[in-house]
Protein backbone atom coordinates (compact mmCIF):
# COMPACT_ATOMS: atom_id res chain seq x y z
CA UNK A 1 0.00 0.00 0.00
CA UNK A 2 1.42 3.70 -0.97
CA UNK A 3 1.78 6.09 1.80
CA UNK A 4 -0.94 8.66 2.15
CA UNK A 5 1.28 11.35 1.24
CA UNK A 6 1.74 10.32 -2.45
CA UNK A 7 -1.93 10.97 -2.75
CA UNK A 8 -2.09 14.28 -1.46
CA UNK A 9 0.58 16.33 -2.95
CA UNK A 10 2.97 15.87 -5.89
CA UNK A 11 6.52 14.58 -5.57
CA UNK A 12 9.25 17.41 -5.73
CA UNK A 13 11.72 16.98 -8.72
CA UNK A 14 14.10 15.21 -6.57
CA UNK A 15 11.81 12.99 -4.99
CA UNK A 16 10.24 12.02 -8.05
CA UNK A 17 14.00 11.22 -9.59
CA UNK A 18 14.80 8.86 -6.46
CA UNK A 19 11.05 7.42 -6.95
CA UNK A 20 12.20 6.27 -10.66
CA UNK A 21 15.78 5.19 -9.55
CA UNK A 22 14.17 3.03 -7.27
CA UNK A 23 11.53 1.58 -9.59
CA UNK A 24 14.44 1.09 -11.84
CA UNK A 25 16.58 -0.45 -9.55
CA UNK A 26 13.53 -3.36 -8.37
CA UNK A 27 12.94 -3.94 -11.96
CA UNK A 28 16.68 -4.76 -12.47
CA UNK A 29 17.04 -7.38 -9.53
CA UNK A 30 13.91 -8.78 -10.92
CA UNK A 31 15.59 -9.04 -14.37
CA UNK A 32 18.46 -10.94 -12.86
CA UNK A 33 19.76 -14.58 -13.06
CA UNK A 34 18.03 -16.43 -10.27
CA UNK A 35 21.37 -18.23 -9.62
CA UNK A 36 23.04 -13.92 -9.51
CA UNK A 37 20.26 -13.56 -6.84
CA UNK A 38 21.48 -16.51 -4.46
CA UNK A 39 25.40 -15.79 -4.72
CA UNK A 40 25.49 -12.42 -2.06
CA UNK A 41 28.53 -11.31 -0.13
CA UNK A 42 26.80 -13.54 2.78
CA UNK A 43 23.98 -15.48 3.64
CA UNK A 44 22.32 -17.59 6.13
CA UNK A 45 23.52 -21.19 6.60
CA UNK A 46 20.66 -23.31 7.89
CA UNK A 47 21.36 -26.66 9.51
CA UNK A 48 18.83 -29.36 10.08
CA UNK A 49 20.30 -30.93 13.47
CA UNK A 50 19.65 -34.48 14.93
CA UNK A 51 20.64 -35.28 18.60
CA UNK A 52 21.01 -38.43 20.53
CA UNK A 53 22.43 -39.85 23.89
CA UNK A 54 25.27 -42.01 24.75
CA UNK A 55 22.52 -44.91 23.70
CA UNK A 56 21.61 -43.82 20.44
CA UNK A 57 18.20 -42.31 21.87
CA UNK A 58 16.99 -39.40 20.43
CA UNK A 59 16.49 -36.25 22.08
CA UNK A 60 14.16 -33.66 21.29
CA UNK A 61 13.21 -30.94 24.59
CA UNK A 62 16.39 -29.11 23.69
CA UNK A 63 16.14 -25.24 23.61
CA UNK A 64 18.22 -22.19 21.56
CA UNK A 65 21.17 -21.91 24.03
CA UNK A 66 21.76 -25.82 24.41
CA UNK A 67 23.60 -25.51 21.27
CA UNK A 68 26.89 -24.02 20.23
CA UNK A 69 27.72 -23.70 16.24
CA UNK A 70 31.16 -23.44 15.39
CA UNK A 71 32.04 -22.93 11.45
CA UNK A 72 36.34 -23.38 10.89
CA UNK A 73 36.30 -23.88 14.30
CA UNK A 74 35.45 -20.01 15.42
CA UNK A 75 31.87 -19.96 17.26
CA UNK A 76 29.03 -18.20 14.83
CA UNK A 77 25.87 -16.63 16.77
CA UNK A 78 22.78 -18.16 16.19
CA UNK A 79 20.19 -16.19 14.23
CA UNK A 80 17.15 -18.84 14.01
CA UNK A 81 16.35 -22.12 15.96
CA UNK A 82 13.22 -24.27 15.31
CA UNK A 83 12.52 -27.40 17.49
CA UNK A 84 12.22 -30.36 16.30
CA UNK A 85 7.82 -30.07 16.16
CA UNK A 86 8.42 -27.28 13.39
CA UNK A 87 6.59 -28.40 10.23
CA UNK A 88 8.91 -29.34 7.19
CA UNK A 89 8.46 -28.90 3.65
CA UNK A 90 9.11 -32.07 2.20
CA UNK A 91 9.57 -33.08 -1.77
CA UNK A 92 8.32 -37.28 -2.31
CA UNK A 93 10.60 -37.59 -5.06
CA UNK A 94 10.07 -41.27 -7.00
CA UNK A 95 11.79 -43.03 -9.61
CA UNK A 96 9.64 -43.97 -11.99
CA UNK A 97 12.19 -45.33 -15.11
CA UNK A 98 12.03 -48.79 -16.25
CA UNK A 99 14.15 -50.19 -13.52
CA UNK A 100 11.72 -49.95 -10.99
CA UNK A 101 8.35 -51.16 -13.07
CA UNK A 102 8.72 -54.79 -11.27
CA UNK A 103 7.70 -53.13 -7.74
CA UNK A 104 5.37 -50.24 -8.45
CA UNK A 105 3.13 -51.71 -6.02
CA UNK A 106 5.45 -51.87 -3.09
CA UNK A 107 6.96 -48.71 -3.78
CA UNK A 108 3.60 -46.60 -3.48
CA UNK A 109 1.95 -48.83 -0.64
CA UNK A 110 5.11 -47.35 1.28
CA UNK A 111 5.46 -44.46 0.13
CA UNK A 112 1.19 -43.90 0.90
CA UNK A 113 2.36 -45.24 4.72
CA UNK A 114 5.25 -42.84 4.71
CA UNK A 115 2.63 -39.63 4.76
CA UNK A 116 0.80 -41.68 7.83
CA UNK A 117 3.86 -40.80 9.76
CA UNK A 118 3.99 -37.16 9.40
CA UNK A 119 2.90 -33.85 11.04
CA UNK A 120 -0.31 -32.49 10.46
CA UNK A 121 1.46 -29.20 9.57
CA UNK A 122 4.05 -30.84 7.47
CA UNK A 123 3.76 -29.96 3.63
CA UNK A 124 4.19 -32.49 1.16
CA UNK A 125 5.51 -32.27 -2.65
CA UNK A 126 5.25 -35.18 -4.84
CA UNK A 127 7.57 -35.02 -8.38
CA UNK A 128 7.87 -38.34 -10.19
CA UNK A 129 11.16 -38.74 -12.32
CA UNK A 130 11.90 -40.90 -15.90
CA UNK A 131 13.41 -39.21 -18.80
CA UNK A 132 10.97 -36.43 -18.06
CA UNK A 133 10.67 -34.46 -14.82
CA UNK A 134 6.98 -34.14 -13.50
CA UNK A 135 5.42 -32.72 -10.56
CA UNK A 136 2.18 -35.01 -9.16
CA UNK A 137 0.88 -32.77 -6.45
CA UNK A 138 2.62 -29.05 -5.16
CA UNK A 139 3.24 -28.38 -1.78
CA UNK A 140 0.46 -29.09 0.72
CA UNK A 141 -0.86 -30.78 3.47
CA UNK A 142 -3.73 -32.58 1.91
CA UNK A 143 -2.56 -35.73 2.51
CA UNK A 144 -5.92 -37.57 0.17
CA UNK A 145 -4.67 -35.77 -2.96
CA UNK A 146 -1.01 -36.50 -1.94
CA UNK A 147 -2.02 -40.10 -1.46
CA UNK A 148 -3.58 -40.05 -5.14
CA UNK A 149 -0.52 -38.27 -6.62
CA UNK A 150 1.78 -41.04 -5.23
CA UNK A 151 -1.22 -43.95 -6.89
CA UNK A 152 -0.70 -42.14 -10.08
CA UNK A 153 3.00 -41.62 -10.70
CA UNK A 154 4.07 -43.95 -13.73
CA UNK A 155 6.50 -44.40 -16.01
CA UNK A 156 9.17 -45.58 -18.01
CA UNK A 157 12.43 -45.43 -19.86
CA UNK A 158 15.89 -43.38 -18.96
CA UNK A 159 16.56 -42.18 -15.20
CA UNK A 160 17.19 -38.05 -15.26
CA UNK A 161 18.12 -38.06 -11.93
CA UNK A 162 20.19 -35.40 -11.08
CA UNK A 163 17.55 -33.03 -13.20
CA UNK A 164 15.17 -34.53 -10.92
CA UNK A 165 17.18 -33.05 -7.87
CA UNK A 166 17.77 -29.78 -8.92
CA UNK A 167 14.09 -29.49 -9.98
CA UNK A 168 13.07 -30.24 -6.81
CA UNK A 169 15.19 -28.01 -4.93
CA UNK A 170 14.10 -25.09 -6.96
CA UNK A 171 10.68 -26.08 -6.31
CA UNK A 172 11.22 -25.99 -2.35
CA UNK A 173 13.28 -22.95 -3.18
CA UNK A 174 9.70 -21.39 -2.99
CA UNK A 175 9.27 -22.64 0.48
CA UNK A 176 11.43 -19.54 1.47
CA UNK A 177 11.92 -20.31 5.11
CA UNK A 178 10.87 -23.28 6.14
CA UNK A 179 12.46 -26.35 6.88
CA UNK A 180 13.09 -28.83 4.36
CA UNK A 181 13.49 -31.99 3.11
CA UNK A 182 13.58 -34.48 -0.15
CA UNK A 183 13.33 -38.15 0.15
CA UNK A 184 14.64 -39.90 -2.92
CA UNK A 185 13.42 -43.40 -4.10
CA UNK A 186 15.71 -44.45 -6.61
CA UNK A 187 18.47 -47.19 -7.77
CA UNK A 188 20.42 -44.03 -8.35
CA UNK A 189 21.92 -44.92 -11.90
CA UNK A 190 21.42 -41.47 -13.66
CA UNK A 191 21.42 -42.39 -17.61
CA UNK A 192 23.45 -39.17 -18.52
CA UNK A 193 25.99 -39.69 -15.92
CA UNK A 194 26.09 -43.65 -16.75
CA UNK A 195 26.92 -42.80 -20.42
CA UNK A 196 30.12 -40.85 -19.26
CA UNK A 197 31.14 -43.39 -16.08
CA UNK A 198 31.31 -45.79 -19.02
CA UNK A 199 33.80 -44.12 -20.56
CA UNK A 200 36.02 -43.03 -17.76
CA UNK A 201 35.86 -46.68 -17.17
CA UNK A 202 36.78 -47.95 -20.46
CA UNK A 203 40.19 -49.74 -19.76
CA UNK A 204 40.06 -51.47 -16.63
CA UNK A 205 40.66 -54.56 -16.36
CA UNK A 206 39.65 -55.30 -12.85
CA UNK A 207 36.61 -53.66 -10.43
CA UNK A 208 39.37 -51.73 -8.11
CA UNK A 209 40.83 -50.22 -11.45
CA UNK A 210 36.85 -49.53 -12.56
CA UNK A 211 35.97 -47.63 -9.28
CA UNK A 212 39.14 -45.98 -9.37
CA UNK A 213 38.74 -44.41 -12.89
CA UNK A 214 35.83 -43.21 -12.36
CA UNK A 215 35.89 -39.93 -9.74
CA UNK A 216 32.42 -40.24 -8.39
CA UNK A 217 32.31 -37.41 -6.61
CA UNK A 218 33.87 -35.06 -8.92
CA UNK A 219 30.69 -34.66 -11.01
CA UNK A 220 29.68 -31.27 -11.72
CA UNK A 221 25.73 -32.40 -11.79
CA UNK A 222 25.87 -33.79 -8.17
CA UNK A 223 28.40 -30.86 -6.82
CA UNK A 224 26.00 -28.23 -8.41
CA UNK A 225 22.82 -30.62 -6.84
CA UNK A 226 24.93 -30.17 -3.40
CA UNK A 227 25.81 -26.56 -3.51
CA UNK A 228 21.97 -25.93 -3.77
CA UNK A 229 21.22 -27.71 -0.76
CA UNK A 230 24.00 -26.18 0.88
CA UNK A 231 22.58 -22.99 0.33
CA UNK A 232 18.89 -23.82 1.03
CA UNK A 233 19.92 -25.53 4.03
CA UNK A 234 17.76 -29.22 2.22
CA UNK A 235 18.28 -32.71 4.38
CA UNK A 236 18.23 -35.38 1.61
CA UNK A 237 17.49 -38.73 2.59
CA UNK A 238 18.41 -41.22 -0.78
CA UNK A 239 16.08 -44.71 -0.46
CA UNK A 240 18.74 -46.91 -2.77
CA UNK A 241 16.59 -49.43 -4.14
CA UNK A 242 18.06 -53.31 -4.44
CA UNK A 243 18.51 -52.78 -8.88
CA UNK A 244 21.05 -50.30 -8.14
CA UNK A 245 22.97 -52.28 -5.84
CA UNK A 246 26.48 -53.53 -7.50
CA UNK A 247 27.11 -56.57 -5.28
CA UNK A 248 23.75 -58.15 -6.76
CA UNK A 249 24.38 -57.42 -10.30
CA UNK A 250 24.14 -61.32 -11.89
CA UNK A 251 26.74 -60.63 -14.78
CA UNK A 252 29.13 -58.12 -12.94
CA UNK A 253 32.11 -57.04 -14.95
CA UNK A 254 34.51 -54.33 -13.76
CA UNK A 255 33.08 -50.98 -16.09
CA UNK A 256 29.81 -52.50 -14.70
CA UNK A 257 30.89 -52.48 -11.20
CA UNK A 258 32.37 -49.18 -11.53
CA UNK A 259 29.34 -47.87 -12.88
CA UNK A 260 26.96 -49.27 -10.15
CA UNK A 261 29.81 -48.28 -7.36
CA UNK A 262 30.21 -44.86 -8.94
CA UNK A 263 26.40 -44.28 -8.66
CA UNK A 264 25.92 -45.71 -4.89
CA UNK A 265 28.80 -43.28 -3.87
CA UNK A 266 27.00 -40.16 -5.24
CA UNK A 267 23.84 -41.24 -3.13
CA UNK A 268 26.31 -41.60 -0.08
CA UNK A 269 27.13 -38.08 -1.24
CA UNK A 270 24.22 -36.38 -1.16
CA UNK A 271 23.44 -38.24 2.67
CA UNK A 272 26.43 -37.42 3.81
CA UNK A 273 26.85 -33.41 2.74
CA UNK A 274 23.05 -32.66 3.10
CA UNK A 275 23.03 -34.34 6.82
CA UNK A 276 20.78 -37.12 5.77
CA UNK A 277 21.27 -40.71 5.76
CA UNK A 278 21.39 -43.11 3.15
CA UNK A 279 19.02 -46.04 3.67
CA UNK A 280 19.62 -49.28 1.39
CA UNK A 281 16.54 -51.31 0.51
CA UNK A 282 17.89 -54.88 0.88
CA UNK A 283 13.97 -56.57 0.39
CA UNK A 284 10.91 -54.63 -1.20
CA UNK A 285 9.36 -55.26 2.19
CA UNK A 286 11.97 -53.26 3.97
CA UNK A 287 10.52 -50.06 2.13
CA UNK A 288 8.03 -49.27 4.40
CA UNK A 289 10.02 -49.86 7.64
CA UNK A 290 12.95 -47.60 5.84
CA UNK A 291 10.16 -44.43 5.01
CA UNK A 292 8.93 -44.27 8.55
CA UNK A 293 12.37 -44.57 10.16
CA UNK A 294 13.35 -41.21 7.53
CA UNK A 295 9.58 -39.82 8.99
CA UNK A 296 10.94 -40.69 12.35
CA UNK A 297 14.29 -38.64 11.61
CA UNK A 298 12.48 -35.95 10.53
CA UNK A 299 10.25 -35.33 13.59
CA UNK A 300 13.62 -35.56 15.95
CA UNK A 301 15.79 -32.77 13.69
CA UNK A 302 16.09 -29.12 15.82
CA UNK A 303 16.72 -26.24 12.56
CA UNK A 304 19.57 -23.89 13.86
CA UNK A 305 20.47 -20.89 10.93
CA UNK A 306 23.77 -18.55 11.94
CA UNK A 307 25.32 -15.81 9.68
CA UNK A 308 29.30 -16.15 8.76
CA UNK A 309 31.19 -13.70 10.57
CA UNK A 310 30.96 -10.85 7.52
CA UNK A 311 33.19 -13.27 5.48
CA UNK A 312 32.56 -13.21 1.64
CA UNK A 313 31.42 -16.15 -0.53
CA UNK A 314 35.08 -17.40 -1.28
CA UNK A 315 34.86 -20.67 -3.27
CA UNK A 316 36.51 -22.96 -0.40
CA UNK A 317 34.98 -25.26 2.27
CA UNK A 318 34.28 -23.90 5.15
CA UNK A 319 33.72 -26.98 7.99
CA UNK A 320 30.49 -26.96 10.53
CA UNK A 321 31.04 -28.48 14.24
CA UNK A 322 27.61 -28.20 16.24
CA UNK A 323 28.36 -28.64 20.12
CA UNK A 324 25.51 -29.48 22.85
CA UNK A 325 25.78 -28.22 26.03
CA UNK A 326 25.11 -31.61 27.69
CA UNK A 327 28.72 -33.74 27.20
CA UNK A 328 26.65 -36.79 27.09
CA UNK A 329 24.89 -35.72 23.99
CA UNK A 330 25.79 -36.16 20.35
CA UNK A 331 25.16 -33.51 17.94
CA UNK A 332 24.94 -34.58 13.83
CA UNK A 333 24.07 -32.38 10.77
CA UNK A 334 25.84 -31.50 7.60
CA UNK A 335 30.05 -31.30 7.97
CA UNK A 336 30.35 -28.37 6.09
CA UNK A 337 29.78 -26.42 2.75
CA UNK A 338 31.33 -24.96 -0.37
CA UNK A 339 30.95 -21.13 -0.12
CA UNK A 340 30.09 -20.40 -3.82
Amino acid sequence: MKPSYFLKKPFPSRLAFQFLMILCLGFSAQAQDPDEVITTNTSLVQLNVGVVDSQGRVITSLARNDFTVYEDGIKQPIINFEPTNAPFSLVMLMDMSGSTINFRPQLKQAAIRFLDALAPEDRVAVIQFNAKIKTLAGFSTNRKNTGYAIDIADGAGNTNLYEALSYALKALDKEEKRRKAIVLLSDGLDTTLRISDRAAAQRAQTDDEAIKLIDAKASNVLNAVLSAADRQGVTIYPLALPSGDPKRLPLPDPIIIGIYSAARTRLQSLADRSGGRLNEIQRLDQMARLYAEVAADLRSLYTVAYQPSGRPRDGKWHEIRVEVRHPALIARTRPGYFAR
